[in-house]
């Protein structure tokens, strides 16, 4: 049943993963957009060592996290949640038509363009590392994640936000570029290890990694 308009934001999360995963589950995407804007928000906890309850296909269809439900407002994946987000609020998303589009753009590379090369190296290095088709395959891997590494720091040069000011797109771009975190292949480009730290270091994002980390259970 639909929340009240009144009522805060929900947003799905798990209550347990790994160790490795905590801080980097895409929940977080959207409780940092959450806290920059100032939405209230509440979690709803699934156990990630447990089927999922009954019915949450209908609102996952790929049953992960997050959903986020606010009023008669029901979405899933976190791109599309942020653009939604954006949209009620020009602090994740400008105004200008023209600025507007390329946020939303950047969104979408951090999307399509970068996070799938990171992420399978992940899976290589956090799931299959003893497999020998894994450690034939790693180094191509690294190199293609460099190659996107080097596309976004060549653009990026010495400005603080890929755009003129920070959106859903640096958001989105940062917690890409965290998943990384198990490799130094960041530290070949300085601007970008910087970039990554200026986001982390604001309030938002700390608000929400804590908020996410304290939902945890061992």
């Amino acid at each position: 049943m639909p929340t009240s308009p009144t009522a805060p934001a929900e947003i799905t999360a798990f209550n347990w993963v790994p160790p490795f995963a905590r801080g980097l589950v895409r929940d977080l995407r959207v409780r940092w957009a959450c806290e920059e804007i100032g939405l209230p928000y509440r979690t709803r906890l699934l156990d990630a060592r447990a089927e999922r309850p009954e019915g949450y296909a209908k609102e996952q269809p790929f049953e992960q996290v997050p959903c986020f439900r606010e009023g008669d407002i029901q979405l899933f994946e976190s791109g599309a949640i942020l653009i939604h987000l954006g949209e009620r609020d020009e602090r994740l998303l400008p105004k200008d038509p023209a600025a507007r589009s390329r946020a939303i753009a950047w969104t979408l590379a951090a999307l399509n363009s970068v996070e799938p090369a990171i992420q399978n190296l992940a899976s290589i290095d956090l799931f299959y590392a003893n497999e020998e088709w894994a450690q034939l395959r790693r180094p191509g891997a690294a190199e293609f994640v460099n190659l996107r590494l080097s596309r976004v720091s060549t653009w990026l040069g010495d400005k603080d936000w890929l755009e003129d000011r920070f959106t859903i797109g640096d958001l989105l771009m940062v917690s890409v570029l965290r998943i990384l975190r198990h490799t130094d292949l960041l530290a070949a480009f300085p601007n970008l290890v910087a970039y990554q730290a200026r986001a982390e270091a604001r309030p938002a994002f700390k608000a929400a990694l804590s908020a996410q980390m304290g939902d945890f259970v061992d």
